[in-house]
């Protein structure tokens, strides 16, 4: 259908009901406009576009339009009791009505309704994650993305609308729901939703689903955040609860090589405001991960590995609960205070936990501090922070296999960071770290180093 002049309602009215009587196909009405019409001088170029009218222009465009000049903003008689009787009487007898449906709902089906007010409250249920895995200390350990399909199955028969999916790489993020349809055209009630490769779509998907209240999450490799950034960043911007699953997060995924090795995709995203990003060091701070990310108001990152990570023991080390927290002291200098600080996040902080050992042995007292999330920390009193990063103690080693922009904030000035100042390459992950500096060897060197600049009061 045309119609060939905005300006002309009734051909307008003729224009949509074959729309409404077409129901095997999509229809399209264009219209023709002009842009900005009514001002005289910039209607219909890109000036009305970029640039405010002005009081003289808006003076002319009124003139032009037959409206009043110096009303500011004018309601002319008649318009609201129009309004009233016709809108306004409509939209009161379908609230009415809903109201009265609701009411009859809630006592045909009062568990369900219960529910609903839950959604719409933006709530959890009683005892949502109280059947969370707990992993056991595991030198080999597992993949965070595993722990985090783990997790999610654990959460998704508690929370009824949490529904979600991947960019078709649901079997790689490990977002599959056990048991659950896939959601299709002829299966509304399915809660696996198929993306496909449409990363962009997939997050505008996931505002929409937050936005009518349920819980969704959706999955890709951390590298194809590019991809949907426009939507991800709405998200933060309107502070829409979603939990974006991102796997795959660093050089550390191998022989897919530098085009899918992420580098700067973390910093990135913590410099977006509003946007919560936690990368876990281990299977049990996945799960930690999991229990924040749904308790959080607004959109959260999870950075996630492809290659297994150690599961620290949790007998000897601080709870995984720290995560909660942001930064957490994993494990603490023997024999007196730190002579160094070692802070890392994700498949790194296993690196520092090593070089502790080594730095013990050598007899320099090291703390390694796990820092999952910039954001909780920075959330955090100014006296917890201080306790675990204190002032005191300026030879600091920061590792993350990701852009070094913004460890400067925790490493202070004279600190080392450890992170990629390039792009990644393809081998296997023990070789591509290796190549990069991240071995518990370069740690211990450069703690060593920290060390002795701190003796020396960083002279040299």
């Amino acid at each position: 259908r045309h119609v060939d002049d905005a300006k002309d309602c009734e051909a307008f009215a003729k224009a949509i009901p074959p729309f409404q009587k077409t129901g095997d196909k999509p229809t399209l009405t264009r219209v023709r406009s002009i842009i900005g019409y009514g001002s005289p001088h910039k209607q219909g170029t890109s000036k009305i576009h970029s640039d405010a009218l002005g009081a003289d222009e808006v003076k002319a465009t009124k003139r032009q339009l037959g409206w009043p000049e110096d009303a500011d903003f004018l309601v002319p008689d008649g318009v609201r009791q129009r309004f009233d009787e016709t809108i306004g009487a409509r939209g009161r007898k379908l609230g009415e009505a809903w109201e009265a449906a609701r009411a009859a709902y809630a006592k045909a089906f009062p568990e369900l309704a219960a529910e609903i007010d839950l959604i719409e409250a933006g709530g959890l249920p009683k005892g949502w994650d109280a059947d969370l895995p707990n992993f056991p200390a595991d030198a080999k350990g597992v993949a965070s993305r595993e722990a985090s399909g783990k997790a999610l199955n654990a959460i998704a028969p508690k929370v009824p609308w949490l529904i979600g999916g991947s960019a078709d790489l649901a079997p790689s993020n490990k977002t599959l729901l056990d048991g659950e349809r896939a959601f299709e055209a002829a299966d509304y009630g399915g809660r696996n939703l198929h993306f496909g490769v449409r990363e962009h779509v997939m997050g505008t998907c996931a505002n929409g689903l937050a936005l009518s209240g349920l819980r969704p999450y959706v999955g890709t490799f951390l590298v194809f955040n590019d991809y949907m950034r426009p939507a991800v960043r709405i998200a933060a911007l309107m502070q829409v609860p979603i939990v974006y699953v991102y796997t795959h997060d660093s050089i550390g995924l191998g022989q897919d090589g530098p085009t899918h090795q992420p580098i700067e995709q973390l910093a990135s995203l913590r410099a977006m405001p509003g946007m919560t990003v936690i990368r876990p060091a281990d299977a049990n701070e996945t799960v930690e991960a999991w229990r924040v990310a749904l308790q959080q108001g607004g959109p959260v990152a999870l950075s996630l590995s492809r290659q297994a990570l150690p599961t620290l023991d949790r007998a000897k080390f601080a709870p995984a609960t720290g995560l909660a927290r942001g930064a957490y002291v994993l494990a603490d200098a023997e024999g007196g205070a730190a002579e160094v600080i070692l802070m890392a996040t994700g498949s790194e902080v296993s690196l520092c936990v090593e070089a502790q050992e080594t730095l013990k042995a050598k007899g320099v007292r090291a703390r390694v501090v796990s820092m999952p999330c910039w954001e909780l920390f920075e959330a955090q009193d100014a006296g917890y922070r201080e306790s675990v990063l204190p002032k005191a103690v300026t030879a600091r080693v920061a590792v993350e296999a990701g852009a070094a922009f913004g460890w400067d904030c925790y490493a202070g000035p004279e600190g080392a960071v450890i992170a990629m100042h390039t792009f990644g390459s393809s081998a296997p992950t023990k070789d591509v770290m290796r190549h990069f500096g991240f071995t518990a060897e370069h740690v211990v060197e450069a703690a060593l180093a920290q060390a002795k600049g701190a003796q020396e009061g960083f002279t040299s």
